[in-house]
Parts: structure tokens; C-alpha cells; sequence
């Protein structure tokens, strides 16, 4: 590979229309931020760039659900996942907006350029028009049946359901997201990027030149260019929330978002540094870009494209791009509220940004789509945080402190299994390093992960508690080992966790040292005075966990009740049928349950005409004793039928939600049993 002066890092913009979630983090901000990390303790030249993604659809129908502006919508958010990062330890050299002013600019500029080099073609055509909104509508702007699932609420660009991407004329029975009209067919004129021109660059430069790629990044770049062929794509649509088209004549218009954030990078470069041309122009500046599965298309072909047409600017070197995670085995949702959002994780679980970035990247969807559990979040933070790199570091310096009053001890001459113990840790260095350089983040923290375990079992196979009974010497060789390896862990572990290689670092009274001094056996000299230490890790109770998967389920349940559809209307009756149903008041007296059914209760019940018995299908929802005394409401003159043996005479009348759950129909204040409900 070539050696750069200098690395350009991106980050996938997240949308400034909700927080950031887990999902955005074992994506894409993870793993950048390890990576950036590691290349920053080399001492490498690295800008690391991001910002919020401001302009789109979904930003406009947010504010509109909100009765708010845009503007009002994007300030909120991007206030929240700035904060949010900061917070998290994600160490951005800048983080900008797309709303800025600079950005505009800048991507005016870019526009221009590609315009007045005749990179466009213009095409009128027609597309969905909402006469009342007298507004054409953007992908979002339309709801309808997809034609794969049917699914009945999917959007004009993407199927939430079955994740199919799609257009809007592709929807069936299509409708306004504004009016709810059946939108018209109008004519309207766009720009558009003939992505086709580029397929002969594309093939070459990512096919041939760049067959290193991830196996997944390569194969749907294959596809696009090779199964499914490359059309002219439109970056200009007609809305009045993103980037004016800086041309005469195109009121109405903005420049697709598309087309527009990728240059984010750009203008938040240009924002940071007045140096920025050395990180987007200078062919010895390495770009990559960290992203999402869902976003391969427009890095790795659009934005290219884009580059190339432009002709100025270097063209990314790698697109390490994430599969998805899911959360408790279901596809994580803003619109659905279905994640583990970092604000209130920040929150709820403080000082513990190390436990999620370690989950996260244990279980990193580096391959395929992985699935976050509590139970997994809890599991690897009591059996593997706690218990071996927590614990190894707790009795090394706490026998240090009890042996020799935290003062590192003075050895002779090592054994030879010392100094093989200790030469293993420039192999496992090694072993992380090749493994960061091709973007495996899953396996560079396990490798990471095996140096504690390497101190665990050397403390454990050599037993300086047992062994300071009978030869102090060997156990100061012991000490001055697992020192070692203790130092060299806060090294190692620093892009993974740095909160808890900060807190090492101080329990071991050293500064930060650069990434060529991980391996060597005498990071701590005899004699250097460590501090007293507490726990790097606490255990993650069962209550704690099983809170959060409640917060979940009762998520799911208000979802499942806000899109739940009332039963179809029963056929019409006349007056004269309703007249003949007797409805009324009475009061529970007494209630049992039947023996041997677990959802029947013998109910008996003051009628205020007189007292009968009743048999209700109500026991899973209600306990005998805690209904004697309530008010009903009953259907009084249904004809007698026995039930398991018990002549039942009458019909309580409830309520049923969309889980099959009964309510009782309650009076709004307390009448007389037998009034009449007509």
C-alpha cells in the first residue's frame, strides 16, 4: 500500500432529524473514531471531518408534524448530536452543518462548475404534482402500497418493511403526505448527472484498482455497475428547504440532498482550515470514508463521479462501510422510536461510554447485519469487561500497592518464561495493527483483548499470593511482569477504549505514550510510584437491563396501538333492531373463577331489575376480588346459555385494543343499577 503524508477522514453525516442512535454508532462512528485514534497515536497528519446532514425530505416532514420551521428542526438536532458525540468520546476535528453558509457556497461552486462545463443534461418529464399543496412531491412526500410487500405504508424512495428501495411512481394507490389527495402527473424540468459517462472510470478504478475493498462495499459497486447499469441520476428537485440551484430561471428548486452532502466534507474542511486544498487536492492526502451499507451507492459511485467530473479533487482511497444492526431482532426505526438513542444512554448509564463502545464493536456488523441485545450488552460487560480486563488490572495493582506500596520493584534478571511472556506482547500489537490497517475492528479488539487475558492467566498460573510465603524475589519478577503488560494495555486499548486507557494511564501515574513504544517490556522503570486504583468496570445488575428491555416492549406496544386499524363497520341495522337490545347498569356483587378454564369468571351481578348470575371470558385481564363492586355495563335480555354447566344470563359488554385486551365500559359517574343505556 502506498504511504500517505497525510489522511482526510469522513464521516456518513447523520440527519438532523432525530438523535443518533446505536445503530449510526456500530456503523459508522465507532469505527472511524478507532481508526482515527489509532492513526493519531502513530503521530500521522489525520483530519477527521463531519457535520449534520440538514437539507431533505424527512427534515421538512418533521417540521410540518411539529407545526415548526426547518431551520427550527435542524438547530434542535444538531445541537443534541453534537453534544451527544462530545459526550461519547467521538473526537471530530470539526463538526459543521449543511445549513451553514459556507456550505452553500461551497456547493453552489461545485454545481457551477459541473453547469458551466456542460457535465449536466436536462430532462423535463413528469412527476407526482398535489394540486391543493400546490407542490410537487418529493420521494418522501409520498405514501402508498409497495409493490413487493404491500405494505400499505411505504414512502416514495424506500419500503420500511420489506427494505426495498424504490421510486415513487412505483408506489400503488400513491397519496400526498401533505393533503392526503391522489397526487396528478405534471411536467417539471431537472438537471441531471449522467452517472453512464463515468461507467468505463468506475469499472477500472474500483473493479481493477481496487479489488482490497470489503468484500460487501466491492460486491454492490459490482453490481451496480455490471448487473444493474448505471442511468443518469436528477441533483436538482423541487422543494424550498436545501440549496438554491444557483442559476436564473429555477425558483422552487433546490439541489438534491444527494448531491449536496457528500460536499459537506468539502465545505466543513474549508470551514476548520484555510489549508484545507492540502487534504482535498494534494494526490499524498489518503480519503476515506466511513459509512453505512445504505450509503455505498453515493460514495462509491456518485460522489466518484461527481469528483471526477469536477477534476480537481482526489478521490477516496477506501469505503470501510458497516451492515446494519438491529435492535432485540427488529430492524432499528426513528419513525418507530425502536432504538437505543445516545443522548438518553449518556444519561442512564453514566460513565459508561466504554461498555456500549466495546459491545459495539464486539458485535460490530463488520459482514452482515448483527443483532444488540441487553442480555449481550450485559453479558460482555460482567463476563469479559469485569471479569478479565477489569480484574487483571485490579489485582496487579493492588498486590502492587499491598507488596511494595505501589512502587514498581526492582528485578535482577527476568526467567525465561517471564521474557517469553513478555516478547508475546509485540506479536498481539502487530496482530492489531494489520487488523485496524484492513478495518476488521471486531478482531482488533479481541486481539486487544487477549493481552489482558495473557496477564490473567500468567497471574493466575504463577500465584505471587501463594508464592510471597516462601520466595519474595520470584514474586517481584511476578509484579514486574504484569506491570508490564498493565502498561502496555493502556496503550493497546486506548482506540477501543479511551476513557478506560485514560483512567490506566492515571492509576499508573504515566502520560500517553505514541504507538511505537507498545511491546517493549519496561514501559514502567523500578522504582516509579503508581497510584491507588479503583475499578475500571462495576457489574450490570439484572434490574438495570431487564429496565431498559421493558422501556423497549412498551415501545413496541404504543407503536403497535398508534398504526392498529378499527374493525370494518358490521352490516347496517334499523332503529327498530337496536330498540329491541336491553342494555344497562349493574354492579359485580360477587365474582369466581370457573374450575378448570383459565379464562372464565362466574360473575353475579345486581341488574337492578333483579340478581343474576353471568359468565365472562374476563379472567386473564381481571382478578375476582378486585372487581367486587364495580359498575358494568350489560346486555340483559341475551338469551340464557350454559356455559361449563353454569346457566349464564346475560352479556357484560367491554372493550377490546389491538393486543386483545378487555376494558370494562365504565359510567363516567356512579347510576342507579337497572339505568337504562340508550
Amino acid at each position: 500500500m502506498k504511504n500517505f503524508k497525510r489522511h482526510l477522514i469522513t464521516c456518513a453525516l447523520p440527519y438532523a432529524n432525530g438523535p443518533v442512535h446505536i445503530g449510526h454508532l456500530a456503523g459508522v462512528y465507532v469505527p472511524a473514531d478507532i481508526y482515527v485514534r489509532y492513526l493519531r497515536l502513530k503521530a500521522e497528519d489525520v483530519m477527521w471531518v463531519c457535520g449534520s446532514d440538514e437539507h431533505g425530505v424527512p427534515i421538512t416532514l418533521k417540521a410540518k408534524a411539529e407545526g415548526v420551521t426547518p431551520q427550527q428542526i435542524v438547530d434542535k438536532y444538531h445541537e443534541i448530536i453534537k453534544k451527544s458525540f462530545a459526550d461519547f468520546g467521538i473526537g471530530f476535528d470539526t463538526y459543521s452543518r449543511t445549513s451553514a453558509k459556507i456550505h452553500h457556497e461551497t456547493a453552489s461552486e461545485f454545481f457551477k462548475k459541473l453547469y458551466d462545463n456542460n457535465d449536466f443534461v436536462v430532462k423535463t418529464n413528469e412527476q407526482l404534482y398535489d394540486a391543493e399543496a400546490n407542490q410537487f412531491l418529493a420521494d418522501r412526500y409520498v405514501t402508498g402500497t409497495c409493490p413487493h410487500c404491500h405494505n400499505e405504508g411505504a414512502y416514495g424512495d424506500q419500503c420500511e418493511k420489506c427494505g426495498t428501495s424504490l421510486s415513487a411512481m412505483d408506489l400503488i394507490n400513491p397519496k400526498s403526505a401533505i393533503t392526503g389527495n391522489v397526487p396528478v402527473l405534471k411536467e417539471t424540468k431537472h438537471w441531471y448527472l449522467p452517472l453512464d459517462k463515468y461507467s468505463d472510470f468506475l469499472e477500472k478504478w474500483i473493479l481493477e484498482d481496487h479489488k482490497e475493498w470489503k468484500s460487501n462495499v466491492y460486491g454492490q459497486c459490482k453490481s451496480w455497475i455490471k448487473d444493474i447499469g448505471l442511468e443518469a441520476r436528477a441533483v436538482t428537485r423541487d422543494l424550498d428547504w436545501g440549496v438554491p440551484v444557483p442559476i436564473e430561471g429555477t425558483e422552487g428548486k433546490v439541489l438534491y440532498v444527494w448531491f449536496d452532502a457528500p460536499i459537506g466534507y468539502i465545505s466543513a474542511t474549508k470551514e476548520f482550515t484555510p489549508n484545507w486544498e492540502k487534504y482535498w487536492k494534494d494526490p499524498e492526502t489518503r480519503l476515506i470514508h466511513f459509512i453505512g451499507k445504505d450509503n455505498i451507492v453515493f460514495h462509491c459511485i456518485i460522489f466518484p463521479a461527481m469528483l471526477k467530473a469536477e477534476g480537481t479533487y482526489n478521490l477516496p482511497d477506501n469505503v470501510p462501510a458497516n451492515e446494519f444492526l438491529n435492535l432485540e431482532g427488529d430492524k432499528i426505526s426513528t419513525s418507530r422510536n425502536w432504538a437505543v438513542w445516545l443522548h438518553e444512554y449518556l444519561v442512564e448509564f453514566p460513565g459508561k461510554q466504554d461498555v456500549l463502545r466495546y459491545c459495539l464493536t464486539a458485535n460490530a456488523p463488520e459482514t452482515k447485519d448483527n443483532d444488540f441485545t441487553w442480555k449481550d450488552f450485559q453479558a460482555r460487560n460482567n463476563n469479559e469487561l469485569v471479569a478479565i480486563l477489569g480484574n487483571f488490572v485490579n489485582r496487579t495493582l493492588v498486590l502492587t500497592h499491598k507488596y511494595y506500596k505501589g512502587i514498581v520493584p526492582e528485578v535482577s534478571e527476568l526467567k525465561q518464561e517471564d521474557k517469553e511472556i513478555l516478547a508475546q506482547i509485540a506479536g498481539m500489537k502487530d496482530r492489531v495493527e494489520s487488523s485496524l490497517e484492513n478495518f476488521r475492528f471486531r478482531e482488533a479488539l479481541k486481539e486487544a483483548m487477549s493481552l489482558a487475558r495473557l496477564g490473567n492467566k500468567y497471574l493466575a498460573d504463577t500465584e505471587p499470593w501463594q508464592v510471597v510465603k516462601t520466595d519474595e524475589e520470584r514474586v517481584k519478577e511476578i509484579m514486574y511482569v504484569a506491570l508490564q503488560i498493565t502498561a502496555n494495555l493502556a496503550g493497546l486499548i486506548e482506540p477501543f477504549l479511551p476513557f478506560t486507557a485514560d483512567n490506566l494511564l492515571a492509576f499508573l501515574n504515566i502520560e500517553k505514550y505514541s504507538w511505537d513504544l507498545i511491546g517493549k517490556p519496561d514501559l514502567l522503570a523500578a522504582g516509579h510510584q503508581i497510584n491507588k486504583a479503583s475499578l475500571l468496570f462495576e457489574k450490570i445488575e439484572d434490574s438495570v437491563v431487564d429496565a431498559q428491555v421493558e422501556k423497549l416492549l412498551a415501545t413496541k406496544k404504543s407503536n403497535e396501538m398508534a398504526n392498529s386499524k378499527a374493525e370494518p363497520q358490521k352490516e347496517n341495522i334499523n332503529f327498530d333492531d337496536f330498540t329491541k337490545m336491553d342494555i344497562r347498569l349493574g354492579t359485580i356483587l360477587e365474582a369466581e373463577k370457573v374450575p378448570k378454564t383459565k379464562k372464565l369468571l362466574k360473575l353475579l351481578i345486581d341488574t337492578g331489575i333483579d340478581k343474576r348470575t353471568v359468565v365472562s371470558g374476563i379472567a386473564e385481564f381481571y382478578q375476582p376480588e378486585n372487581i367486587v363492586g364495580k359498575q358494568v355495563t350489560m346486555l340483559v335480555n341475551l338469551a340464557p346459555r350454559n356455559i361449563k354447566g353454569i346457566e349464564s344470563q346475560g352479556m357484560i359488554l367491554m372493550a377490546q385494543n389491538a393486543d386483545g385486551e378487555l376494558s370494562f365500559i365504565e359510567p363516567e359517574k356512579a347510576f342507579r343499577n337497572g339505568a337504562v343505556i340508550s
